[in-house]
């Protein structure tokens, strides 16, 4: 072989080394890439779980958070609405459908609460008989008096609701039955240590009605004193009245 042959076929041998490096080269240059490659989305898919789980835990703590913040308010009321409750409502209740279970009685709208009862004051006037057939339609019936607390709170509102001072309310007292034996709507006797007449009152009077003054009012007459604020009038004589019924529980 000659000189000139064997430096050609050595060049030759050398750009194909050449070449075989350069695509080995390549070739690890990809599979680096590709390594690369699979490395990063298998971080972007950790990240993104525990970028998912981060917000669910954040969302559940927010949800934690706004339900206990309901409760928090809703037991708030609750207390509220029990700390609004006097001890007599609580425990004197009146009639005795009234009675709780530890939960302030309610009213309808319209109606004043004390107690465990419902008063309405009504704005016409009619006969004793009249007013209490009207009282019987709402499921009440005239009012019936059996406590000091209660007359107080009954004579300051009519005080309040009383347009004029011969303004009185008809109450569930009357002696129609007996002259002079008064009872109330249930037809138990009054009490005489609970009774709140205004001076010389009951006294019968004669002259506007001949069959005399059988039905029981209350009101104020030149100003009531130490809650004697009741009189005996005509039960024919229309005038306001005083309707009380049990309050709703709930």
């Amino acid at each position: 072989m000659s000189r000139a042959q064997s430096y050609k076929e050595g060049e030759a041998a050398a750009s194909q080394q050449a070449e075989f490096n350069t695509g080995s080269k390549v070739r690890s240059e990809r599979v680096a890439l590709l390594l690369l490659s699979a490395l990063l989305a298998a971080a972007a898919v950790v990240i993104y779980r525990l970028s998912f789980a981060h917000f669910q835990t954040n969302k559940n703590l927010q949800t934690l958070k706004d339900e206990n913040e309901a409760m928090r308010k809703n037991l708030t009321e609750k207390l509220s609405e029990l700390s609004s409750c006097t001890s007599e409502q609580l425990i004197r209740p009146k009639p005795a459908e009234a009675k709780t279970t530890g939960l302030c009685p309610t009213c309808e709208p319209g109606w004043d609460q004390h107690g465990g009862s419902c008063y309405y004051f009504s704005s016409y006037k009619l006969t004793w008989d009249q007013s209490r057939s009207v009282c019987k339609v709402q499921g009440a019936d005239l009012v019936q008096i059996n406590s000091k607390e209660e007359q107080r709170f009954l004579d300051d509102k009519v005080g309040g609701k009383g347009s004029l001072i011969f303004d009185w309310f008809w109450i569930g007292l009357t002696d129609s039955k007996e002259a002079g034996r008064w009872l109330w709507v249930d037809d138990s006797p009054l009490n005489t240590s609970l009774s709140f007449w205004y001076k010389n009152e009951p006294n019968n009077w004669t002259e506007e009605n001949p069959a005399g003054e059988h039905c029981a009012s209350m009101g104020a007459q030149g100003g009531a004193t130490d809650l004697k604020s009741w009189f005996d009038r005509s039960c024919d004589f229309p005038q306001r009245s005083i309707c009380e019924k049990a309050a709703k529980t709930g």
